[in-house]
């Protein structure tokens, strides 16, 4: 007979959905609208003002939550798309996707990134980056030593052309110019039509 579930993890559980619906929504409002309220990403969240204050009490606060959070799902992200297996380009195929699985987090992370207003120090981020970084430049020197990517293109400029092309997909997907089930393949068409060699 299984024994009885501990009050205290029930408690727990549902803290944990109450918090992980405040981030989801703070992402898909804030990826939008940058000047949203806390009051436009409770009632996203489902939860009252109050409720959300519990969690996080002030606007400050919920913005950290959520760079670490996007942080946490791209590097994830990074590791799911197995980046080490198949070739090159089936490796970037697949990290493409994953990134645009979440796409808000990552439309909402630019925004706050390159904001003059942001409460949120991104120079202290840059160890929490290094895997994902070290992954996919591994990943761009894998696909130059087969031949799938460009020698002649610099590694750096690679990466940048491929999160440029993501942002710019969710972005459009958010705007309704691009369907949402259509953006990871768009992306993947531009980016393989920029960075394979020439013929």
């Amino acid at each position: 007979m299984s024994s009885p579930t501990r009050p205290d993890a029930e408690v727990t559980g549902a803290r944990a959905r109450t918090r992980r619906a405040i981030l989801d929504a703070a992402a898909s409002v804030w990826a939008r609208d940058r000047t949203a309220t806390l009051a436009d990403v409770a009632r996203a969240a489902g939860v009252g003002r109050t409720t959300l204050h519990r969690y996080f009490p002030d606007r400050a606060r919920l913005v950290e939550a959520l760079v670490l959070d996007a942080y946490t799902a791209i590097d994830q992200a990074s590791v799911d798309a197995a980046m080490e297996q198949g070739t090159a380009r089936e490796a970037l195929r697949r990290l493409i996707h994953g990134m645009i699985g979440e796409g808000e987090k990552i439309s909402f992370l630019f925004g706050e990134a390159t904001s003059t207003d942001s409460t949120y120090d991104f120079s202290q981020d840059d160890e929490e980056e290094d895997d994902f970084d070290r992954r996919f430049e591994q990943l761009v020197a894998r696909g130059k030593a087969s031949g799938e990517f460009a020698s002649d293109l610099a590694d750096g400029w690679i990466i940048s052309a491929v999160w440029s092309l993501i942002y710019a997909g969710v972005g459009a997907a958010n705007e309704g110019t691009l369907p949402r089930h259509g953006v990871a393949e768009a992306v993947i068409r531009c980016v393989e039509g920029g960075i394979t060699p020439a013929s």
